[in-house]
């Protein structure tokens, strides 16, 4: 099994659907431990990656239309909220709907 580290690397160099793909990984191996508090912290210290790298990759996944990152009421992105709601609830209805 590879770490986060190793999947952002992989994210840093691929493309297209392939991308998707290494971005989805590593969305769902940073939400496993999106309980953990202070979260960023807890990956800076446990897999020595920046929170920057995090958000890159949930970013892209918003520009590319795979998820939407809850937002504050002043309009602030809530990542460690988005994260944790992939945790408890890994496939959305709608994105159900696209896969059958």
């Amino acid at each position: 099994m590879e770490d986060l580290a190793s999947y952002l690397k992989r994210f840093r160099v691929s493309s297209g659907k392939k991308k998707v793909d290494v971005a989805w990984k590593i969305v769902r191996e940073a939400a496993r431990y999106a309980r953990h508090e202070p979260y960023w912290r807890f990956l800076k210290e446990n897999f020595n990656v920046q929170a920057r790298d995090v958000k890159e990759v949930i970013l892209f996944l918003e520009e590319h239309g795979e998820i939407e990152i809850k937002r504050a009421v002043d309009g602030r992105h809530l990542y460690v909220s988005t994260l944790k709601d992939i945790r408890e609830n890994p496939v959305k209805l709608d994105r159900w709907l696209k896969l059958t």
